[in-house]
């Protein structure tokens, strides 16, 4: 179900033809498909190819360093720009995978403020990346398939099968799915990952989701989520927050986001090192992450900009007036009442080794 908007987008309004493949001065950006995917196309891409009159081709991923890694160390880059996670992006800049942005080059805020003091505090934490969107893991269930005297509330309902029998979604990654394991456990959001760095309460993650194994159907793409919840195939799925948000303003789904024990993000975008485009994608990621393509960004999905002067610009949802979307943004209060920040630091240093942990415990 992931949108590809490569020809669409790149080839019909520039080149005049229908191509999957890159052609000279072709910038190839990387992402995540989908509805997220269409807001980066909408927001950032045809605003770009309009000013400066070159293409872009938008191919999709499902994350990781793998791929990246290997057109590096092949010398075979085809890839220019990649939006990641941020302990992704942190890694990749370590392992050399990724080109030094020099922050004091990327646009003021339009009061002046410089872009160090205008993007949300800490964002800027990678030399080799810019953020651009701020979103969130959540869990989703379909309001018009559960009563509302009986809607799930917290993430230990999730993970209660006798309250709420049938089959769970979950995405294939350590991340944030061992994080949602000991919030339902009962460990505070303050105390997540203190207690994910020791062993037992590394088995006291793997112990709650032995609770529920049977009933997981593992997602890798984020456009799997809300399509597993409609074909109802599960009661319940993890999923980002903006493609629930997409499902239910654009696709009229009646869908119910649990903010409880949301585990909010960064996406960044980074420039595989090796690009034989390297201006242009530098060129592209200062535009990208500018006050208003971020606030471009938000009227397409629910992710919040990464830039405190875009939020004043943040209006309504793109094709219904009546939807303002700062409501639906990760960062709202309501949203905030029990959430937890994402310690990249701690995927950073530690992802390898869990995640060795994580398929063996998927295997067995």
């Amino acid at each position: 179900m992931s949108l590809n908007y490569r020809t669409i987008v790149a080839a019909v309004t520039f080149a005049g033809l229908l191509s999957g493949t890159a052609f000279a001065g072709d910038l190839t950006v990387v992402s995540w498909g989908g509805a997220y995917t269409k807001s980066q196309v909408e927001g950032y891409h045809k605003p770009w190819m309009a000013k400066t009159g070159k293409s872009i081709i938008s191919e999709d991923y499902t994350g990781g360093l793998a791929e990246i890694k290997a057109q590096v160390e092949s010398g075979n880059v085809s890839w220019d720009v990649v939006d990641l996670e941020l302990s992704d992006a942190i890694r990749g800049c370590d392992e050399g995978l990724f080109e030094v942005i020099d922050h004091s080059s990327l646009p003021p805020a339009p009061d002046g403020t410089p872009a160090s003091e205008d993007f949300i505090d800490g964002s800027l934490s990678s030399e080799c990346a810019v953020p651009n969107i701020v979103w969130s893991s959540v869990y989703v269930y379909d309001s018009s398939k559960v009563r509302n005297w009986n809607a799930p509330k917290t993430m230990a309902d999730f993970f209660n099968t006798a309250a709420f029998p049938g089959k769970r979604g979950m995405r294939k990654n350590p991340r944030v799915t061992l994080e949602f394991a000991l919030i339902a456990d009962g460990v505070p959001t303050s105390e997540v990952y203190e207690t994910l760095g020791t062993e037992e309460g590394l088995a006291r993650a793997f112990a709650k989701l032995d609770t529920i194994k049977d009933d997981v159907i593992w997602w890798e793409a984020g456009a799997q989520p809300p399509q597993l919840l409609a074909d109802g195939e599960v009661i319940f799925t993890t999923a980002w927050n903006g493609r629930v948000f997409n499902a239910v303003a654009a696709e009229d789904k009646s869908f119910e986001m649990v903010w409880d024990g949301q585990i909010y993000d960064l996406d960044l975008f980074a420039i595989v090192k090796g690009t034989k485009n390297l201006e242009d994608a530098l060129d592209f990621v200062k535009f990208a992450t500018a006050t208003e393509q971020l606030a471009a960004q938000a009227s397409w999905i629910s992710y919040g900009p990464a830039r405190k002067s875009s939020a004043p610009l943040i209006g309504t949802y793109h094709d219904n007036p009546d939807i303002q979307m700062l409501e639906h943004m990760p960062t709202s209060p309501a949203a905030l009442t029990n959430a937890l920040a994402n310690d990249f630091m701690f995927w950073a240093d530690n992802f390898d080794e869990i995640n060795e942990k994580f398929n063996a415990w998927l295997a067995g």
